[in-house]
């Protein structure tokens, strides 16, 4: 009898059953879990969700490791990266090793302005300090900076800053280099558009609002998605996009919002763990199904 091939879906502890602090939007990682489990048995695989610094784990035993939900990684990205180099030394790691080291740091973006990319105007700080945001508020001419972490996800330690305000608790802060971003009204008029990507196909889009009175669109701050049918010149817009990637991928979420000029401006390429926005996707399974046998027999 043939033993079906397992595919480890790698998570962070606080995304696994039964742990006391596990995190509020657990759900939604169960829920993409549960349509990727559907989507491996189509080609004929197994999946097992397992926690990416567990010790003791024997990484050859699986066909691939994919980095689904390592939702903490940005808390410690030494050890991430330490440990994805360990896992694609006895196994094949999805998105590779080399492309999760360059996503992890946002600094990615000026590596795909280079490319042609068209990105939120952008200020690059060793710190985030005061005088790191005059400079940012005199360079955008803006009134409402947005100063996030270099390195980190989920809106964490990302503030929002008016000009005039009383700067803001260390802790709140990103704790290394930042970068500043000057706010855009869309986020909050229009929301952000996120385009999903499998096997270098695209799967689906959805577009993301706040809840009233705040600009954060993640699920865990009151954000809502809802389906969003791309027109082609906004899917050219996100698929230029993912072509500037100097590495093929398995799963791209690219995330953008409204310029002015109608065009989309990149906010975010994530290609390390994205959630993938499943709920309304009729498609994802397949296209899951799909873009894995592809994605693992050719690349």
């Amino acid at each position: 009898m043939s033993v079906r091939p397992v595919v480890a879906v790698l998570a962070s502890r606080d995304m696994l059953p039964d742990v006391p602090d596990r995190r509020k939007d657990a759900h939604e990682g169960d829920a993409q879990v549960a349509l990727m489990r559907q989507a491996l048995a189509q080609v004929g695989r197994d999946l097992e969700v397992v926690q990416w610094d567990g010790e003791g784990i024997d990484w050859s035993r699986y066909e691939a490791a994919i980095t689904a939900i390592t939702w903490d990684y940005a808390e410690r990205p030494e050890a991430f990266l330490a440990r994805l180099e360990a896992i694609s030394a006895e196994t094949r790691l999805i998105n590779s090793v080399d492309v999760i080291r360059w996503n992890m740091r946002k600094t990615y973006l000026r590596d795909l302005a280079g490319r042609g990319a068209q990105l939120v105007p952008t200020h690059w700080a060793a710190r985030a300090t005061p005088e790191a945001a005059e400079a940012a508020f005199a360079e955008f001419g803006a009134d409402r900076i947005v100063i996030k972490p270099v390195v980190g996800a989920g809106a964490w330690r990302q503030v929002l800053l008016r000009r005039g305000e009383p700067w803001p608790d260390a802790e709140a802060l990103p704790p290394h280099e930042a970068m500043i971003q000057p706010f855009l009204p869309a986020i909050q008029s229009e929301g952000e558009y996120s385009f999903i990507f499998l096997g270098g196909q695209f799967s689906h889009a959805v577009i993301k609002t706040p809840k009233e009175g705040d600009y954060r669109i993640q699920v865990s701050f009151g954000g809502v998605a809802e389906p969003y049918l791309p027109s082609m010149e906004d899917l050219a817009d996100a698929r230029a996009v993912l072509d500037s990637v100097p590495e093929d991928v398995f799963h791209a979420r690219v995330d953008m919002v409204r310029a002015e000029d109608g065009s989309l401006l990149l906010m975010e390429l994530e290609l390390i763990e994205p959630y993938l926005f499943i709920d309304d996707a009729p498609e994802f399974v397949r296209a899951f199904a799909e873009g894995y046998a592809t994605f693992i027999e050719t690349v």
